[in-house]
């Protein structure tokens, strides 16, 4: 799919890059760019043909957050229409995180405001050593809102505090300090570190990764007891079940690539 502000391609291994193209307003994003973000979001997790999400930005930011026409739009916005814009971002960062299908931001650039949570969102982060990060809306005398779950779940409360209430700006070190991305490289090296990590992905059971990023909230969100114990106990057993289970083991002990693996 190529649209003027997203850029979609699929190669014949199932990766799937998705390419937000507003350069030159440092893809910062409206109403409309979230609406079709989601769109595509959710016609990638319905194609079977792909297997692993790139989220990767052009020119020289990652993003910027909220827009500076849509920022104006807003000023004169009723309650119920703040509402109703404020849950479509929550709806854009709810289906990136739970997207069924491992996601990679590659994140080349300054990512601010709602940038930061893109970044949070997906499973795994990489940045460039020219990134800088910043949780900006409190200098306007707003919140970080919806993204706020997701940013807090990736850095920790304690990191939260400071940054959701300072509006500092930080870099790629400090990011890679708080655990918002994963891996820090630099700037020419980024397409080939997300290669990596992304062939590596290629390489795992499908329905497997997708059980897995299940299984990780599952655990993140509840006690070690009784009910957790039996839970994860099911999930194993049913994956040992599986056809995807079944082909793994075999192709392990027969010393031969599974069949998901192309090539």
């Amino acid at each position: 799919m190529t649209t003027e502000t997203i850029l979609t391609q699929i190669d014949e291994r199932g990766l799937a890059t998705l390419t937000m193209n507003r350069s030159e307003l440092h893809n910062a994003f409206d109403d409309l760019f979230i609406a079709a973000l989601t769109t595509e979001l959710r016609r990638l997790e319905a194609d079977d043909s792909v297997r692993v999400v790139i989220l990767a930005a052009s020119g020289r930011s990652f993003s910027a957050g909220a827009d500076l026409s849509w920022m104006r739009r807003m000023a004169d916005y009723t309650r119920e229409e703040n509402l109703a814009d404020a849950l479509g971002l929550a709806e854009l960062m709810r289906t990136l995180s739970g997207l069924g299908k491992p996601t990679i931001a590659a994140v080349q650039g300054a990512a601010y405001g709602g940038g930061v949570g893109l970044v949070a969102c997906c499973d795994v982060a990489i940045a460039s050593r020219r990134a800088t990060f910043c949780l900006s809306e409190v200098k306007l005398g707003l919140i970080p809102a919806v993204i706020s779950p997701y940013v807090v779940e990736a850095m920790g409360p304690r990191a939260a505090r400071r940054y959701f209430q300072s509006a500092e700006v930080f870099d790629a070190a400090e990011a890679h300090r708080l655990g918002l991305v994963h891996e820090v490289t630099a700037e020419e090296e980024l397409p080939a570190a997300v290669e990596r990590l992304a062939a590596a992905l290629l390489a795992n059971g499908p329905h497997a990764m997708t059980a897995a990023k299940a299984l990780v909230a599952r655990v993140a969100s509840g006690p070690i007891d009784g009910a957790m114990i039996r839970d994860t106990a099911e999930r194993i057993a049913a994956a040992r079940a599986s056809a995807e289970g079944k082909e793994g083991l075999s192709a392990f002990l027969e010393k031969r690539k599974p069949r998901w693996v192309k090539g």
